[in-house]
């Protein structure tokens, strides 16, 4: 089993390892989709690890927690690699805990980045594998203009880096469309549910949630409680949030994500059957964020291979064609970021119909 240690212990034990760290949400807003990040993390070092390790080496996960506030979270980080605890970051997590460990470490270590965020942010040793508003919700805001005719909405989201550069894009998209933006707020976390009155008030056709976690769930649980019936469509909804949720059955409830658990691909299906194999059946959901930790350690595994270094500008300078192959199929790094196909999914029940994929 790949070793996972927390940073207390890891600067006291001695490794001939290299040591990543893993900063994954275990508390806050976003703490529900730490078990299945640790778990596909895992799998990555533990696959990695029965093929020779990482430039002849273990790799060892080193685990932090990224739900806490983001200038902690940093502190932390930047001393692990300081002190040489870690050499390496890797993880998913909120875009504001993003750019403060983007600044505190420097481009001392690399850092491989999962989810979707807000584009931008380019920095030595930074990879990005999520996608940017054009790729993941702009097409989901065209074919709902398209198709359900949704000419009137409302942006809702947490009050961050991300809501508010994906926001800044939405109001673009629409208004090229001849849509129109009705209302906008952005809510502090746990706050989520205080705005459902404004909403509501705007009667918008369809809303663009930017919430992400348990304000995500919230939000869903009260909106639909109160039989409000306009189309919703997450940038951050997965499966965890849906059973959160209670499940949906308006036919109204929309996630663009680039990974779902139902995919049914090749690499997709493979990817399901050896995570079932290794945590077993009852093990939590696979979902996008959560596996986006497998494709940030093994991809930070191919940079290290095709560099034959740890060191950052070694990595930058052989960034451009870094591939792996994950649930999502192959990924290949072009300008320290990956394009990759996205797909639309409507909440059925407790599940994910995939209404089509986005080029």
């Amino acid at each position: 089993m790949a070793a996972v240690v927390d940073p207390f212990e890891a600067r006291l034990l001695p490794s001939g390892s290299i040591r990543v760290g893993l900063v994954v949400p275990v508390s806050g807003v976003l703490g529900l989709v730490g078990p299945c990040a640790i778990n596909c993390a895992v799998l990555a070092a533990e696959e990695l690890n029965a093929a020779g390790g990482v430039l002849g080496r273990p790799l060892e996960l080193v685990l932090v927690d990224g739900g806490r506030p983001a200038r902690v979270v940093a502190a932390e980080v930047a001393g692990l690699v300081a002190s040489g605890t870690i050499q390496a970051v890797a993880g998913t997590h909120a875009s504001d805990v993003r750019v403060e460990v983007v600044g505190a470490i420097a481009g001392r270590a690399p850092f491989v980045y999962a989810p979707p965020y807000e584009g931008g942010g380019h920095a030595p040793g930074v990879y990005f594998l999520g996608e940017t508003p054009r790729r993941q919700l702009e097409p989901a805001i065209d074919w709902l203009i398209r198709t359900r005719r949704a000419r009137r909405w409302y942006l809702l989201g947490n009050d961050y880096v991300w809501p508010r550069l994906v926001h800044a894009a939405a109001r673009a998209r629409l208004g090229a469309a001849g849509a129109s933006v009705v209302g906008e707020g952005l809510a502090g976390y746990g706050q989520a549910t205080r705005w459902l009155d404004r909403v509501a008030g705007a009667r918008p056709d369809a809303i663009l949630l930017t919430l992400i976690g348990s304000d995500l769930v919230a939000f869903n649980r009260a909106y639909a409680a109160a039989g409000l019936g306009a189309a919703r469509l997450c940038g951050a909804l997965e499966e965890h949030g849906l059973l959160g949720i209670g499940g949906d059955g308006t036919g109204e409830l929309y996630a663009s994500m680039g990974y779902f658990r139902d995919l049914a691909t090749e690499p997709a299906l493979d990817f399901a059957e050896r995570y079932a194999a290794r945590f077993g059946p009852d093990a939590p959901m696979l979902n996008a964020h959560g596996h986006g930790c497998y494709e940030a350690v093994a991809m930070l595994a191919a940079l290290c291979g095709r560099a034959g270094s740890l060191a950052v500008p070694a990595l930058d300078a052989v960034a451009d064609g870094a591939t792996i192959t994950s649930a999502r199929g192959r990924l290949t790094l072009r300008d320290r970021q990956v394009a990759h196909p996205v797909h639309l999914a409507r909440a059925d029940g407790l599940q994910f119909f995939l209404e089509k994929p986005f080029l």
